[in-house]
């Protein structure tokens, strides 16, 4: 259904996958990869928000790295340049507003989940709704103040790489008024959502949190 393409990132060039609904036009959606890379499953998943009627751009935050191993996708993910990855995010997020001529939502998985909140900090209104799946990133900080898109948070229940940090989140988010809501699915692990790992994969809590992202998208963009 998509197609690689190429956007503008702070005078350089970053590339992702592209896809548009059958009408091709549609809600612009920042689809972020978890620390595997730019994959099948996270092109799945902007292919499936293309069917629901969105336009969804999936940048290569490791320009054209992918991995299949843990230990190999700890270390990108360590490794990642934080900076950049934000140039390539805005550079998503203002081609997708150029693309569509509205504010863009962003979502995220794992360390995708930590830059979709990290990018709707740093880009203001050009982001209208903003969808964390248990986000977690050691060189992530936020700009907690430069948030003015509501914010959804799914997580799982085990997850003792990102739940110690929720409540931090839900403190910040509360005491400066923003509007967020977060959601804890119970007997799941880290990464319910995908699909494509079988020994997390939860397909009730998945379908359930699906549904309420696109809930979600439908009310704020």
């Amino acid at each position: 259904m998509g197609e690689m393409v190429s956007f503008p990132s702070n005078g350089a060039q970053a590339s992702g996958y592209l896809a548009k609904p059958a009408s091709g036009a549609g809600k612009g959606i920042v689809v972020i990869q978890e620390w595997w890379g730019l994959n099948d499953h996270i092109k799945d998943v902007a292919d499936r928000f293309a069917a629901e009627g969105f336009v969804a751009l999936a940048p290569d935050l490791y320009h054209g790295v992918v991995t299949e191993e843990p230990d190999e996708a700890g270390k990108l993910l360590m490794a990642l340049d934080i900076d950049r990855a934000e140039k390539d995010l805005r550079g998503s997020i203002e081609y997708l507003n150029q693309e569509t001529g509205g504010p863009a939502g962003t979502v995220g998985f794992c360390m995708g989940g930590a830059l979709s909140l990290f990018a709707a900090c740093k880009n203001g209104d050009k982001v209208g709704a903003c969808v964390d799946f248990y986000g977690g990133h050691p060189n992530v900080t936020y700009d907690w103040d430069g948030l003015t898109a509501p914010v959804l948070g799914l997580f799982a229940e085990h997850d003792d790489f990102v739940n110690p940090n929720v409540p931090n989140y839900e403190a910040a988010l509360k005491e400066r008024g923003k509007t967020y809501e977060f959601h804890t699915y119970s007997g799941t692990q880290h990464a319910f959502f995908n699909d494509s790992s079988p020994d997390v994969y939860n397909r009730e809590a998945a379908q359930d949190a699906w549904q309420k992202v696109l809930d979600f998208y439908r009310k704020h963009l």
